[in-house]
């Protein structure tokens, strides 16, 4: 009996340890320019964005897939507008409430 609580204490390490590699990977972001970003990236940020101010841009990877992720200001508030590397919209959120808003975000 006296050896179940260390076992434990081991598997628990080990199970959390596993995750931190993809959790690490899932957060892989990096500072893009709009003039490095395929065309059809491009088009679709700016479209989102209409007139409203893009902040910055990220590329990273989710579920080993490339996304870009733009940061615009609209009147005061931070929204992310993520694409896939082929262009096509994927969801748009409020930063502060990080609520997915699909295709009816503003």
């Amino acid at each position: 009996m006296k050896y179940i609580v260390p076992v434990v204490a081991i598997a628990t390490v080990l199970t959390l340890g596993a995750w931190t590699p993809l959790s690490a990977e899932e957060e892989n972001e990096q500072t893009v320019k709009m003039s490095d970003l395929p065309a059809a990236v491009q088009t679709t940020i700016k479209d989102k964005a209409g007139t409203n101010e893009i902040e910055k841009i990220e590329k990273k990877t989710e579920e080993g897939k490339t996304v870009y992720e733009a940061v615009v200001n609209k009147k005061g508030k931070e929204w992310s507008i993520e694409v896939d590397a082929n262009g096509k919209f994927l969801k748009q959120y409020e930063e502060s409430k990080e609520k997915e808003q699909g295709e009816k975000g503003e």
